[in-house]
Order: structure tokens, then sequence, then C-alpha cells
């Protein structure tokens, strides 16, 4: 299924798409997507018979904003330099474990909603990445086959970073990671089980129309199993959590001088194969 919230900042209501690309109000069978519903199996079960009965309510599209498809999140763990290429280019050695990070759940937004260049902000940069939804609280997972069993579906993430907060400012990666609107996530929660292979996935990314990033999830270092499994280890992951995978090579930061990072106007597009695309024009904070 394609799962996603529609409506205002803060009223969002649960919807999905059908297999003929219409989109259906679920807000009379479900109170919200989030992690209750992730966990709910029968009510899961549920939203899957009324929508292949064909009996959910359509919604007009036009002119109706896509909020993050999961609401509630609890948290948002981040994987740094996870794919062979971007350590590469970044002139990181390629991890012995997996880099973890956080980014607040308040930095998640729409696909479409507007990204905000920080104040103070030189170098703004983009990342296109897998982001994964957790749908079975995940503790000591002993496995990386139980691990996958702990997700309840994918979605596209943007993980917006500000370079100069990140490294030059000292302290940890926080100050760069958590500005606000730097998360945007959607347009769909795809369930697992329209996705049976989260490692052969194409993502994408262009800023002003230019391709800035090409790459494949295959390239991961730490395939999404062994994230999921790994970070049980350090933390419980409760059912509508979300852990961003890491991003290829091809971002700003990466680039020759002068490096072309983010700045108010530009436009980024991005996307990932069966997840959807995502599309926010810059403005300053």
């Amino acid at each position: 299924m394609k799962l996603l919230r529609v409506g205002p900042v803060g009223a969002e209501r649960p919807a999905l798409l059908d297999a003929e690309g219409t989109l259906r109000d679920l807000s009379g069978l479900v109170p919200d997507i989030d992690g209750a519903l992730l966990a709910d199996d029968a009510a899961l079960d549920r939203v899957r018979a009324a929508a292949a009965s064909g009996d959910l309510p359509a919604l007009d599209p036009s002119g109706l904003r896509i909020g993050p498809p999961v609401g509630r999140i609890g948290k948002v763990v981040c994987i740094g330099l996870n794919y062979h290429d971007h350590a590469a280019e970044t002139g990181a050695a390629t991890p012995a474990e997996p880099v973890v990070f956080f980014k607040a759940a308040d930095t998640v937004v729409g696909p479409d909603d507007t990204v905000l260049v920080p104040r103070g902000s030189t170098k703004t940069d983009w990342e296109v990445e897998l982001a994964v939804v957790i749908g079975r609280t995940a503790r000591y997972v002993e496995s990386r086959e139980a691990a996958l069993r702990c997700v309840a579906g994918y979605a596209v993430a943007h993980d917006v970073s500000e370079r100069e907060f990140q490294i030059e400012r000292g302290g940890t990666w926080d100050k760069g990671k958590n500005c606000e609107t730097f998360n945007p996530l959607g347009p769909w929660l795809v369930t697992a089980d329209e996705v049976p292979d989260p490692q052969s996935l194409g993502l994408r990314l262009s800023v002003n129309g230019e391709v800035k990033q090409d790459g494949n999830t295959a390239d991961q270092i730490f395939p999404v199993a062994e994230v999921v499994r790994y970070v049980s280890q350090f933390m419980t992951l409760y059912p509508g959590d979300v852990i961003n995978t890491g991003t290829p090579a091809g971002v700003a930061m990466g680039q020759p001088e002068p490096k072309p990072y983010l700045r108010a106007g530009d436009v980024v597009e991005l996307e990932i194969d069966g997840l959807g695309r995502q599309r926010q024009e810059l403005k300053g904070a």
C-alpha cells in the first residue's frame, strides 16, 4: 500500500493512493497513519480490505498539500557515511560500524514543503536518502531476518544538512542536522510487502534541473536489515520511528571548489524507485 497524509500542517488526515492512482480518504476508517496503526495488523488488514473494495471516498488532489506520511514520529535515527561512493567523495574511511546520529522529529516536513536556509548559512547541502519506518518494537534484535520483520515500510527522505554548522562549529553533527524543515519525508509510506528488496532501489536528486546524485541502495555499506539490527542493540526502536539510511555520492560537500551549496530560490527534486518524488523550493529563514 501507498499510505500518505494530506491537509494543512498539523491537521493532516490519513489517505492512500490506490492501484489506479486515485487518492482515497482513510479518515473514516483510521484516525491517523502513525505508530499505533503500523503496529496493528488487524487495522492494516481493514485498510487493505477497504482499498480492495473500492468503497473508500475519493479525494480531489488539486491544491491538496501532502504532509509527512507518518504522524507523531518518536525519533529519527540517521546513518552517516553509509554508501561506499559517498564515503570516498568526502575523504572518509569506510566505517567499521554504522555511524549513528539523530534528527529531532520536528525537523520532519512534507515532501513538497518549503525548506528554509538557516540564518548565517553558507553551506546548506542536499542528501537523498531511503527512510525506513519501524512497525514493530525492535530491541536487541538478533538477526537481519528478524530486523526486516520490524520494518513497516519505506519512504523518500531528504536529509538536508548545513556543513559549516555540522563540521566546523564544534561538538557533534547535531547543529548542522536539526535546523527547521531539514527532513522532508514522503510523499508516501510504501508498505514493506511492496518493496521486496530494499537493496536494489535507485535514488536520484537534482538541483535546478541538474542531476547531482544518481545512486543505488546496492552501494550501501550497511544494508537496511543490518542497520535496524545494529541500532536495536543500543536503543529501542518503536513503531513509527524513522531511520534515514544514508546518501550516495554527489553532495555539494564532495564537489570541487567553489562548492555549489544551496541558496534561497534553488529548487531541489528527488526520487527513489517506487517510493515517489519530492520537490522543494528553498527560501531564507
